[in-house]
């Protein structure tokens, strides 16, 4: 086999593990919990829900108000509507708006008990005490420098 001056590139090899690194036997959910991995969210039965297509609305122009894309999810013994129109993808809004139903259904069941709210409420008073702990440091910033300013003016009698 002869090469010429414009040879293709080598073949790419599998991405490889760091080495000395094992490989996780746990699933990625075990590893890093997050919102989707919520255990207690109730079950939908598709034989309790009335699923609609209809017109989506808002920005994108004539792409977004032509396609039915815009799923309406009922949940006939509660009642509880919902509306998904996150993406230009039916099949990902279904799953989107059956996720957001789950949670409404959850939060429905349990009140203030649900998992939902519960993080809610811890990620809101983290915020809090995060923003409290900014303006301490605020104040005591320009306590310093007042203080500094005090100091340093003639007349003191400080050198």
């Amino acid at each position: 086999m002869k090469r010429g001056k414009g040879s293709a590139a080598p073949p790419l090899s599998p991405p490889s593990r760091e080495p000395g690194r094992a490989k996780s036997k746990d699933p990625p959910s075990a590893r890093h919990p997050g919102k989707k991995d919520m255990i207690d969210l109730p079950v939908l039965n598709e034989d309790e829900l009335e699923e609609q297509f209809v017109r989506g609305s808002g920005p994108g122009g004539q792409a977004t108000n032509k396609t039915s894309n815009c799923v309406v999810l009922k949940h006939i013994p509660t009642g509880i509507v919902v509306k998904c129109h996150q993406t230009r993808s039916v099949d990902t809004n279904r799953k989107r708006a059956r996720e957001i139903l789950r949670e409404k259904l959850d939060v429905s069941y349990k009140g203030d008990l649900s998992e939902i709210l519960v993080r809610k409420k811890e990620s809101v008073l983290r915020k809090q005490e995060k923003r409290r702990k900014a303006n301490e440091n605020l104040e005591r910033k320009k306590d310093f420098k007042a203080a500094v300013a005090a100091d340093s003016k003639p007349g003191n009698g400080t050198v």
